[in-house]
């Protein structure tokens, strides 16, 4: 049994990386320069980590392999390439996640070992190639398909980036957002003036695809497949199939990541009997700021959605009149 000094070790190794007072700047950053209340999250993070075991994550695979290809057909994110300064692109396909074919504790999950694996093997490597520190992603969030049904998802969504938020603070560089449907404009409207500053800062609300804007910072094949041409209109569309489709299980990023927990998982049992079965993670509060941004845009969706139901049946009504 791993006693709670050792594994306060193994998180802090998990944690940093290495790099110390990177991760320190981090979670000062994350609260504005203030020492006491940085202190109090990053001890925090570390309890939160101990008491989930987040150490093991990559060790538990989401079984049988079918949940697991359901999940990523579902939760649409994957690693589409790197901008010239070698950060990674990550590409989260938020109008077209439905979120609907496993349980809720499967898609944390998911979320997890995606954070992990890239805190863990994409930023290291990537610091290593580029022989200097790289903390930090860039994410590219497709809108396509954005939906009324999201209102369905609002919950999860708000569990994922309180998460986020509390335990893996300052990790996105900027966000660039494309393929914007009305809907997201008129969240983005009311929610736009809660953010703090330090996040307005990091988003970036792009025309169309983005793919002149995000040509700037990195090269074609790096592109999200849902970039590379105007029109594209599905985060699921891509030019050869499956092969730069970064969200399919069967392009090579998700390949690495399936093979890598497998692989970890397959060499704990090896040496000793280990627990098989779902991964739950106690979901954490959100803070004041998170609610009520969850709040704002639940409440513009419902508005959204009277202010169509009205317009339907006043042209339901326009049309029994003129009959």
């Amino acid at each position: 049994m791993i006693n709670i000094t050792q594994s306060l070790h193994l998180d802090l190794q998990n944690v940093h990386q290495g790099y110390v007072w990177e991760t320190l700047a981090r979670f000062l950053k994350a609260r504005d320069g203030n020492v006491p209340k940085a202190h109090k999250m990053l001890v925090d993070c570390l309890n939160w980590r101990i008491q989930n075991e987040i150490d093991n994550v990559l060790m538990k695979p989401i079984l049988p392999p079918n949940l697991y290809r359901a999940v990523r057909d579902s939760q649409l994110t994957g690693l589409s390439g790197y901008t010239k300064e070698g950060l990674p692109v990550i590409a989260v396909g938020v109008g077209q996640s439905t979120f609907d074919k496993a349980s809720v504790h499967c898609y944390v999950q998911s979320h997890i070992q995606m954070n992990e694996y890239r805190d863990r093997v994409v930023l290291p490597a990537a610091t290593k190639k580029h022989g200097r520190y790289i903390g930090t992603c860039v994410k590219v969030l497709d809108m396509t398909g954005l939906k009324l049904s999201a209102l369905n998802q609002i919950k999860l969504l708000t569990v994922i980036s309180t998460i986020d938020d509390l335990n893996y603070p300052e990790k996105t560089d900027t966000y660039y957002i494309v393929n914007v449907p009305y809907i997201f404009s008129a969240c983005w409207k009311v929610v736009k003036p809660l953010l703090q500053e330090r996040t307005r800062r990091k988003v970036q609300v792009l025309q169309g695809c983005g793919r002149d804007e995000l040509l700037k910072i990195m090269d074609y094949a790096s592109l999200p497949h849902f970039c590379r041409r105007e029109g594209s209109g599905s985060s699921h569309h891509s030019e050869n199939g499956t092969t730069d489709n970064c969200f399919s299980l069967d392009h090579a990023f998700h390949q690495h990541v399936y093979n890598y927990i497998n692989q970890k998982a397959a060499l704990v049992e090896s040496v000793g009997p280990w627990k098989q079965g779902s991964f739950h993670v106690a979901f954490p509060e959100p803070d004041p700021e998170g609610k009520k941004i969850a709040q704002t845009i639940e409440s513009e969706l419902h508005k959204i959605g009277d202010h169509k139901n009205g317009l339907s049946n006043s042209l339901c009504n326009l049309k029994v009149n003129d009959d």
